[in-house]
């Protein structure tokens, strides 16, 4: 943790910006990192795929890559885990995610399956 001028030069508890992760498109389909899932009503704030119609921009569904387990007696914003990364499988027909812990999973857009690697 680095030290906060605002804050009399104590640490800061508050985490760094979740990372850019670039969209993926699949066919007719852009698929996106959610990464603040709680201000659009979802349950955590990182985890989430959003596929959207590539032509018209138009949000098709969500998916939740995987859970976020919360520590009550822990700030929130420091124990959300977001996806780091995301790309195509060499197939191309499904998805690879990696989250900023190095876990990875492989998302099959046609079942809306996650299968963690």
């Amino acid at each position: 943790m680095s030290p906060d001028p605002d804050d009399g030069g104590l640490p800061s508890r508050k985490r760094v910006p979740p990372p850019v992760v670039p969209p993926v498109t699949v066919g007719d389909i852009r698929f996106e990192a959610i990464h603040w899932g709680r201000e659009r009503g979802l349950g955590q704030n990182g985890g989430y795929l959003a596929a959207l119609d590539k032509r018209t921009g138009a949000e098709l569904w969500t998916l939740k890559v995987y859970d976020v387990e919360y520590d009550p007696s822990l700030e929130e914003d420091v124990q959300d885990i977001f996806i780091r990364s995301l790309s195509r499988t060499l197939l191309g027909g499904k998805l690879k995610v990696t989250d900023e812990r190095g876990r990875r999973y492989r998302v099959d857009p046609a079942t809306k399956s996650v299968e963690r690697l």
